[in-house]
């Protein structure tokens, strides 16, 4: 069983940091992340755990007026692909929407063509490009939008 619940503290990095370096080319570091607890008006930081209380995914995104926007989402390599990237993104859209988001958005790798499946089936659409918005290697990004956030259903709409 899978348990998504808010970082309240930088003693619980640990666990984030550790998905965040077993998934992205280029990891956000401790300190990024400590700022972005630092800003709570702003700033959101789910963590999903398993049954033995292990971080294995997370999700870092930003509330502003009406907009969510996800900066990060990971799960750890083994969990992929069990859903546990749908049961975070259903609560991140079920706090957006509690807090009045309307619509959501992100950028994505153009070459990370599973993630871009993941944000299709929640019905994200892309809206643009980031020409040159990724490094190490240079990648483009694809923006991404949502109008409007699904009512959580334990997938994607």
């Amino acid at each position: 069983m899978i348990v998504v619940e808010p970082v309240t503290s930088a003693e619980d990095l640990g666990g984030l940091i550790a998905v965040e370096q077993a998934s992205f080319l280029n990891p956000w570091t401790r300190e990024m992340y400590v700022a972005e607890l630092q800003n709570p008006d702003v700033s959101r930081l789910l963590v999903a755990k398993d049954s033995d209380g292990r971080i294995v995914g997370f999700c870092g995104f930003w509330l502003v007026l009406d907009e969510l926007h996800i900066n990060n989402l990971a799960v750890l390599p083994e969990y992929r692909r069990q859903g546990v990237a749908s049961i975070i993104l259903n609560r991140v859209f079920d706090d957006g929407r509690r807090a009045g988001a309307g619509r959501a958005t992100l950028e994505v790798r153009r070459s990370n063509e599973i993630a871009q499946r993941l944000y299709a089936r929640f019905g994200f659409a892309v809206a643009g490009v980031r020409r040159g918005y990724y490094r190490h290697p240079d990648e483009d990004a694809l923006v991404l939008w949502r109008e409007g956030l699904p009512a959580s259903a334990g997938h994607g709409p």
